[in-house]
C-alpha cells in the first residue's frame, strides 16, 4: 500500500471518527432535552391533576369494568370535591356561599303566548324551552310541542375568579343554589305585560351574583341580564368570564337525514354578510360525526341551529373569543345534535350589569330580522348570486299571500306563475330565436354539406363557421338567444333549491297527499335501502322525474330540428334519460314542497311552449325573415360582438395560413 493509500484511509477514519463522536454528542444532548421536557411535562401534568382532577376522572373509571364500581368512584371524587371547594370557600369568603352548594332543585316557569321556559334554581340555568306554536313530526294526529333540547342534557355555567387578598377561587354557577323571590309579572314601558325572574347567588352580607330572566308578550327573545352586584372589590383583577352553555337537540322532523345536514352551530363576526357553519358531520365509516372550532377573535352572536328552529345566545358587546362544537347521534335514537359551547366575556370592573339576551324560536326571516342583530342571516337563502331571489321575491310573496290564503299549495302555485310572468319577455324572446334558426335549417342543412369534412379539417370548420354566422347575421338570428333565459330561470331554481327544505313557512302545511310540504312525501316504505334513493317512494319526486322527462324530450326535439348539428345525437342520452334519473334519485328524500315546486314549473313551461309552438307559424316566420333579409339586401349592421367574433376568426385563420406555409417552406 503506497503512502498516498495510507494517508486516505487514516483521513477517512478521522472524519468517521470525528462524525460518530459529533452525532453521540448530538444525541446526548437531545436525550438530555427530551428528559428536561418529560420532567417537566411530569410536573405540569401532576399540578395539572391536582388542581383539576375532574379532567381525569374517566381514566380512573375506565379502569373498572363493573358500572356499580365506576358509580361509587364517581360518587367518591364528587364528594371529594365537594369538600374541598366548601374548604376553600370557607376560608376565602366565609360560611355564606358554602350553604349555596347544598339546597333541593326548585324549577320556575316563564310563559308568554309563544314559549314557554323552564328555569332551575340550580345554576340558575334554562333547564327545559317549549315552543307552543309548533309541534313534533307525526305520521297520524297531533305530535308532541317542540322542545328546544332535552332538559337531561341542559348545561348553564358562568366562571369566574374571585380574589380576596392573596387567596383566589374560581367561581362555578353550576354547583349553586340559587335563590328567589318567584315569577313577578310587570307591565314594560308599551304598556305590554312582561315575566321576570330574578335568580340571586350571595356572596356574603353585602355582595352577590344575579341572573335576571324577562320575558316579554308575543316574543321569542328573552333578556339575560348578568349582575355582579358589589363584587368590584372581589374581582378588581379579572379581565373576563366564561359562559359555558351545552344541550341536546331532540329529532324534530321526519327525514334524519335533511335534518342533521341543517343542524349545525353557527355564529356572526362583527361588520360580517354571512354567517359562520361549522360543516355538516355525518356518524359512519368515514367520519366520527363531530365537529369543533376555535374562535380565536370577537363575535356577536351564536347559534345552536337546528333545521327550523335554533337556541341563540347574544352578547352586549360580543364574545371576544370561544371554543364550539357538537357530536352527531346516529339516526333512531331520537337525538341530531350535542351541542358545546365555551366563550369568554371581556370583564370590566367598572360595570356591574351585563344584557344578554337568549333567542329560542323559529328560523323565520321576517321574524329574526325584526331584531336587527344579523339574525335572519340563519335562513338558508343561497350565495349572493341567489339569495336576491329569496330575499325580494319568494318571502315577501310568501308573506303577503299567507295573509289571504290559507294553502301553502297554491301559494306556491301562484308564486310559480308570478316568476313565470317575471321572465315572460326573456322566454318569449327565447322561443323566437329557436323558432328562428327552425325556420332557416334547410339553409344551415346547405352549409354543412357544402363543407362535409368541417368535422375533421381546421381549414374547412372555419369556412363553414363564418359561413354560418354570415347566415345568422343575414337572417337576424342570435344563437345565443335562447340560452338567456336559461341563465335567469338558473337562480331562481338554486334559490328554491336552498330555501324549501328549511322554509318554516311549509313546516307543518299540508297539500293534496302531501302532509308536509316541508318533508319528504312517503307513500310506500320499502323493506330495503337503495343508496342515493332511499327507503321509501315519494310520489311527488316521482311526478316531478316523469315531467322533467317530457319536458326534455320536448326541448331535445327542438333543438335537434332547429341545430341538426351532428352532436346532438349524442346529447340524447343525457337529455332525456340520465338527468330524470338523477333528479329521482336525488329529489326522493327532499322536501315535497320543492318537487311540487319543480313540477309546476316545468308544467307551465311545457304549456307556454305548445301556445307558443301552435300560436306562431314557422312557414310565416320563414317567409318574414326571407322578405326582411331581400329589403335589407343580405345587409345589416354587425353587433359589436360578431365584429369582435369575426375579427378572431380573421386572426385565426391567418394564423392557419402562416402555418401552412411554414410547412410546405420546411418539406421543399
Amino acid at each position: 500500500m503506497d503512502k498516498k493509500s495510507v494517508i486516505g484511509f487514516v483521513l477517512m477514519g478521522l472524519i468517521l471518527f470525528g462524525y460518530s463522536w459529533y452525532q453521540g454528542e448530538q444525541a446526548e444532548k437531545q436525550r438530555e432535552a427530551y428528559l428536561a421536557a418529560q420532567r417537566e411535562q411530569f410536573v405540569a401534568d401532576s399540578i395539572d391533576r391536582a388542581e383539576h382532577p375532574e379532567k381525569y376522572l374517566h381514566e380512573v373509571v375506565e379502569k373498572y369494568q363493573d358500572e356499580a364500581k365506576q358509580e361509587e368512584v364517581i360518587a367518591a371524587y364528587q364528594q371529594q370535591s365537594q369538600k374541598r371547594l366548601e374548604s376553600e370557600l370557607s376560608r376565602n369568603f366565609g360560611e355564606q356561599m358554602v350553604g349555596a352548594l347544598s339546597g333541593v332543585e326548585q324549577f320556575y316557569t316563564l310563559e308568554n303566548d309563544v314559549i314557554k321556559m323552564t328555569i332551575s334554581s340550580l345554576g340558575g340555568k334554562v333547564s327545559d324551552v317549549e315552543l307552543k306554536e309548533y309541534t313534533k313530526y307525526a305520521e297520524e294526529g297531533d305530535g308532541e310541542p317542540i322542545h328546544m333540547f332535552d332538559p337531561e342534557s341542559a348545561k348553564f355555567d358562568l366562571g369566574f375568579y374571585m380574589r380576596r387578598g392573596y387567596n383566589e377561587s374560581k367561581v362555578n354557577t353550576e354547583s349553586f343554589y340559587f335563590t328567589t323571590d318567584g315569577v313577578e309579572s310587570a307591565v314594560d314601558n308599551e304598556g305590554q305585560s312582561i315575566q321576570r325572574l330574578a335568580m340571586r347567588l350571595p356572596i356574603d352580607e353585602q355582595s352577590a351574583l344575579e341572573f335576571v330572566y324577562t320575558m316579554h308578550q308575543g316574543d321569542y327573545m328573552v333578556d339575560f341580564d348578568v349582575k355582579f352586584v358589589g363584587m368590584a372589590e372581589w374581582m378588581r383583577n379579572a379581565t373576563s368570564f366564561d359562559v359555558t352553555w351545552n344541550n341536546t337537540s331532540y329529532q324534530n322532523e321526519r327525514g334524519y337525514k335533511n335534518e342533521n345536514m341543517y343542524t349545525t352551530i353557527s355564529y356572526l363576526f362583527p361588520e360580517e354578510r354571512k354567517v359562520e357553519k361549522l360543516p355538516f358531520a355525518e356518524v359512519g365509516k368515514r367520519g366520527n360525526g363531530s365537529r369543533s372550532e376555535t374562535i380565536q377573535t370577537e363575535f356577536e352572536w351564536f347559534a345552536f341551529q337546528q333545521q327550523f328552529f335554533s337556541s341563540i345566545m347574544i352578547a352586549p358587546d360580543g364574545f371576544s373569543n370561544g371554543e364550539v362544537g357538537f357530536d352527531t347521534y346516529k339516526p333512531g335514537s331520537g337525538y341530531i345534535k350535542d351541542f358545546k359551547a365555551s366563550v369568554s366575556v371581556p370583564f370590566d370592573s367598572e360595570k356591574s350589569t351585563y344584557n344578554f339576551k337568549f333567542y329560542y324560536g323559529p328560523n323565520k326571516y321576517s321574524l329574526l330580522k325584526e331584531y336587527d342583530l344579523g339574525l335572519e342571516k340563519l335562513v338558508q337563502l343561497g350565495g349572493r348570486l341567489v339569495s336576491w331571489v329569496n330575499r325580494w321575491i319568494v318571502i315577501p310573496v310568501f308573506d303577503l299571500l299567507s295573509r289571504f290564503i290559507g294553502s301553502y299549495g297554491l301559494i306556491i302555485l301562484l308564486l310559480t306563475i308570478f316568476i313565470k310572468l317575471l321572465i315572460f319577455p326573456l322566454t318569449y324572446k327565447s322561443f323566437m330565436s329557436s323558432a328562428k334558426m327552425r325556420a332557416i335549417r334547410p339553409e344551415i342543412a346547405a352549409i354543412q354539406a357544402k363543407y362535409p369534412k368541417a368535422q375533421t379539417d381546421q381549414n374547412e370548420m372555419m369556412k363553414s363557421q363564418q359561413a354560418t354566422m354570415e347566415l345568422y347575421k343575414k337572417y337576424g338570428v342570435s344563437p345565443m338567444g335562447g340560452c338567456l333565459p336559461m341563465l335567469i330561470q338558473f337562480p331562481v331554481l338554486i334559490a328554491m333549491f336552498r330555501f324549501f327544505p328549511t322554509a318554516i313557512e311549509l313546516r307543518g302545511e299540508s297539500f293534496l297527499w302531501m302532509k308536509d310540504l316541508s318533508t319528504y312525501d312517503s307513500v310506500l316504505n320499502l323493506p330495503f335501502n337503495i343508496p342515493w334513493y332511499g327507503d321509501h317512494v315519494s310520489l311527488m319526486a316521482l311526478i316531478m322525474a316523469l315531467t322533467l322527462f317530457f319536458y326534455t324530450k320536448m326541448t331535445y326535439k327542438e333543438q335537434e330540428q332547429a341545430t341538426a348539428a351532428p352532436g346532438m345525437a349524442g346529447m340524447k342520452f343525457m337529455m332525456l334519460y340520465f338527468t330524470p334519473i338523477m333528479m329521482l334519485m336525488w329529489m326522493n328524500n327532499y322536501a315535497s314542497g320543492l318537487c311540487y315546486y319543480y313540477f309546476v314549473s316545468q308544467m307551465l313551461t311545457i304549456i307556454q311552449n305548445f301556445a307558443f309552438r301552435y300560436g306562431i307559424s314557422e312557414e310565416k316566420l320563414r317567409a318574414k325573415m326571407l322578405a326582411k333579409a331581400k329589403a335589407n339586401g343580405g345587409k345589416k349592421q354587425k353587433s359589436k360582438w360578431q365584429l369582435r367574433l369575426e375579427e378572431a376568426q380573421r386572426q385565426q385563420e391567418a394564423m392557419m395560413k402562416e402555418q401552412q406555409r411554414k410547412q410546405y417552406r420546411s418539406k421543399h
